[in-house]
């Protein structure tokens, strides 16, 4: 990692973590598809298991693939070391294993990945977590909301599906003066367009399932840590909680690394001009997108956010039953939840992903039943305007 420290994001993305191997002078990082690992003698054993010399010992306390891995993620973030896990759920439930304990308190982004939400209100809650969710955009609300044992502040920026941005820094000095750790989900930008630590964060987790790996075949999480001490906690709970990747997995999202920054411009490129077009189209309510200057945020995502990404948030006419519509009309863009592939993915959170949850908690998030949210890919401009279009078109109003 440290010999591409001072490349350009775009040059660590492809050769950050990753050597020429020495046996065979293989370009690509090998995958060690191997459970253990042999020891040259006792000795060489007992100083792995105490500490003393670094290396491996079973993939699921580290692998060389895997390393090269969290390397690479490491470098473009600009954190200490990273480690990888089997699912962007395991990521965030080590986080909150690592630093959350009976008694503590949370505040967390309202219109956070669900099941971050949920594990939280159904599974931690049984062990004495408290929490609390708000709009982490409104930092007013956040310090009123503060209690005495509140130990995390974690946020999601852009927010999922409603895309609202809430202030790094502004979050980082509030955490700060709290004693608080503050963990941001970079899901949504990837490093290419967000660097949480440069704006005072202390832990940043992707589900690499998204952007990171980009193409829909694998599903995995990451854990950025910005020191020693971090690491050295974060680890172990992990070990222990097993939530290790596969070195395959691993293997997949490096190899999916390497296009990552052609890919964010390309897909960043089509939403900008598709949230131009959704803008002004006769059967759209409402746009939000970071690249538009009607968002609320625009000016916090211009300091914080080196583009506007590729998911956008559209309320159409008709409601719900417009909504659905939408989906069923939709031929090139994918009906699909996820994000992040090289392929556009749309989908309707009041009818889908969100249609358990009541209607009261939907609204108070943001998540209206005209909501669509559409993860923008990386095909024609021309194809993906001309398929919302048609789409559109079929609402009845």
């Amino acid at each position: 990692m440290s010999s591409h420290e001072h490349h350009h994001i775009e040059t660590k993305a492809i050769h950050a973590g990753q050597e020429i191997e020495e046996l065979h002078g293989s370009v690509t990082i090998p995958i060690y598809q191997t459970s253990t690992f042999a020891f040259h003698d006792a000795d060489e054993g007992a100083d792995l298991f105490s500490g003393k010399r670094e290396g491996y010992i079973y993939s699921r306390m580290g692998n060389p693939t895997t390393r090269a891995l969290e390397d690479n993620v490491a470098a473009m973030e600009g954190g200490y070391r990273s480690i990888a896990t089997a699912s962007g759920m395991a990521a965030i439930s080590t986080i909150y294993a690592s630093y959350l304990s009976q008694g503590d308190h949370i505040i967390s982004t309202d219109a956070v990945y669900g099941p971050s939400r949920v594990l939280m209100e159904r599974d931690f809650s049984r062990f004495g977590v408290e929490y609390t969710y708000l709009d982490t955009s409104d930092l007013d609300a956040v310090k009123k909301a503060v209690r005495p044992n509140t130990k995390m502040l974690y946020i999601e920026t852009p927010a999922n599906p409603t895309i609202g941005i809430t202030d790094i820094r502004g979050a980082s000095d509030l955490a700060n003066d709290i004693g608080a750790v503050l963990v941001v989900d970079n899901t949504f930008m990837s490093p290419i367009l967000q660097r949480p630590f440069e704006h005072g964060a202390d832990i940043v987790i992707h589900s690499m399932t998204k952007f990171l790996n980009g193409h829909s075949d694998v599903v995995a999480g990451i854990i950025v840590l910005k020191n020693e001490a971090q690491f050295d906690l974060v680890k172990k709970v992990l070990w222990r909680f097993g939530g290790s990747i596969d070195p395959h997995q691993a293997w997949l999202v490096l190899r999916g690394i390497k296009t990552l920054p052609l890919r964010m411009a390309k897909s960043g490129a089509n939403a900008q001009a598709i949230a131009e077009f959704l803008e002004g189209h006769p059967k759209v309510k409402w746009v939000k997108y970071p690249g538009l200057k009607s968002h609320p945020h625009y000016e916090v995502g211009l300091k914080q956010q080196d583009g506007p990404g590729a998911l956008i948030s559209f309320g159409v006419k008709g409601g719900l039953e417009g909504g659905k519509s939408v989906m069923n009309s939709a031929k090139l863009a994918t009906l699909a939840v996820s994000l992040g592939g090289i392929e556009t993915l749309i989908q309707h959170p009041a009818s889908m992903t969100h249609a358990t949850v009541p209607m009261e908690e939907r609204l108070e998030t943001g998540i209206t039943d005209d909501l669509v949210r559409i993860s923008v890919g990386c095909e024609h401009l021309e194809d993906l305007i001309a398929d919302l279009d048609q789409a559109l078109a079929t609402i009845k109003v």
